[in-house]
């Protein structure tokens, strides 16, 4: 089975994104052995310059590293990432699952996103939506497409 960690910079304050994403944890129980966590999102003053953002994203990246496991496979989630359909996604999960990695990690950023040496050292670049949503609904959203890979890949009907 699958070792699968989401690493999330931000903790989820509103029940309906925390419900949704234990749900998710329950169906994934039967295909991976998934793990959350949350680290703390840097403070910023109101209007942060160029400098404040950088410095806080090295120091959440600091903080992302001391949580990957040896031999991860890493998967940062950013804009400039590339778009994956479902099918692709399980095909890359299916990868995975075969491949060397004993884990698969998937880095969500806060509201300022992940610090570019950090995206620099993930195996892949990956971007939900040329559209902004906010991590936490990203979070849900990629605890659901997990699951629909692993739908896809036997053969199930809930990827119509």
């Amino acid at each position: 089975m699958m070792d699968i960690q989401i690493i999330c910079v931000g903790k989820l304050k509103e029940k309906f994104y925390a419900e949704a994403m234990a749900e998710y944890q329950k169906r994934l129980s039967g295909y991976c052995r998934l793990q959350v966590t949350e680290l703390p999102e840097e403070k910023l003053p109101q209007e942060p310059s160029r400098a404040q953002i950088d410095a806080a994203l090295k120091k959440e990246a600091g903080a992302i590293r001391g949580k990957l496991p040896a031999n991860a496979a890493i998967v940062a989630l950013c804009v400039e990432g590339k778009l994956r359909s479902s099918e692709e996604l399980a095909e890359l999960l299916r990868g995975w699952e075969s491949g060397p990695a004993k884990h698969l990690v998937f880095l969500i950023g806060g509201s300022y996103g992940l610090d570019e040496e950090l995206k620099k050292e993930a195996a892949l670049k990956l971007s939900m939506s040329p559209m902004t949503f906010p991590h936490h609904l990203a979070r849900v959203m990629l605890a659901e497409q997990i699951y629909r890979g692993f739908k896809i890949n036997e053969g199930s009907k809930y990827h119509k």
